[in-house]
């Protein structure tokens, strides 16, 4: 078995897996502005704001410890967690790896505060398979307001509707673990602001939870509305997706999201040799580490006769 799968340009999502049996007893509500729009999360809305308000108050204690130790959970909840784990590997099974590491991983993606596996997966396959028509949960088509970060704020919440994602994400849905995690998806960031306090006071929290939390939300809704509005098109594909070096360098490459769409199975975003894509590097060290396998790529030559789209 080699460690990594040569892809050709294609547009599948994922494979396809079967749902577990029992679980279409309700119907996904119709995803998007036009359904979701009138229908406001208060909850979500409070955190937020709230989360918001810390991340300005974070700024009138600046310190290099609260920097350094910032940037250290940016890699762990946005690069490992959310680029590595939620999207390449648990989304679009890039690459495998073993289970605790999968695991691990996804405890980490929750230190964003971007939802549990379940829900993460289900909405992210959902766009894919929507993708800036009607039924994107977050297309800009609906307004770049609403695809960067007025759709989770509206509409009926999803975190913990583990049946209703089921038929999109039923591979997570068959793990007793992410079903858990899914529904509980919170406890791992209240830990983890304990542990600041503990370590460095409100300061660090400031720093290390809201700050960081803020930013990695933008970064990530960026993806949504930026990628997919600003940028360069290199291969024709069924959406309006982008590629934009700003939003890739946030992300560690999240951001060669026309890359993206035309491969979507491919562990590899940058195709070029000067589109740095550190997600996918951090993947190939795991590889040598023997923590991944079975890499899929897309063929790293784009020059070639393809669905190349020259503008």
């Amino acid at each position: 078995m080699t460690p990594v799968e040569l892809l050709e340009p294609t547009d599948l999502l994922t494979e396809t897996i079967p749902a577990p049996a029992g679980t279409a007893t309700r119907t996904l509500p119709q995803l998007g502005r036009g359904a979701q729009g009138r229908n406001m999360n208060w909850v979500t809305i409070f955190f937020m704001a709230a989360f918001h308000v810390g991340a300005i108050a974070a700024l009138f204690f600046f310190s290099w410890t609260n920097l350094f130790v910032m940037i250290g959970l940016w890699f762990l909840a946005i690069n490992l967690g959310i680029g590595v784990c939620y999207h390449r590997l648990l989304t679009h099974r890039g690459f495998k790896t073993p289970k605790w590491v999968e695991h691990t991983l996804a405890v980490f993606a929750t230190l964003a505060l971007e939802g549990g596996p379940i829900f993460w997966v289900g909405t992210h396959r959902i766009h894919h398979q929507f993708s800036d028509k009607e039924g994107d949960p977050h297309t800009p088509y609906d307004g770049l307001w609403w695809s960067h970060a007025g759709w989770i704020m509206s509409g009926v919440p999803l975190h913990s509707e583990t049946q209703l994602l089921a038929k999109y994400a039923p591979d997570l849905a068959r793990d007793r673990f992410y079903v858990w995690l899914s529904k509980y998806h919170w406890i791992p960031l209240v830990l983890l602001g304990v542990l600041l306090l503990a370590i460095g006071g409100w300061k660090m929290v400031l720093w290390g939870v809201f700050l960081r939390v803020t930013l990695g939300l933008h970064a990530t809704w960026l993806v949504n509305s930026a990628s997919h509005t600003f940028g360069t098109r290199r291969f024709k594909t069924r959406d309006d997706s982008r590629n934009n070096w700003f939003v890739a360098l946030l992300t560690g490459g999240e951001g060669w999201h026309n890359n993206h769409h035309a491969h979507p199975v491919s562990a590899r975003h940058g195709l070029a040799w000067y589109e740095v894509d550190p997600n996918y590097y951090t993947i190939r060290l795991m590889s040598k580490l023997g923590l991944a396998w079975d890499i899929k790529v897309a063929e790293s030559d784009w020059r070639k006769p393809g669905p190349k789209m020259e503008e």
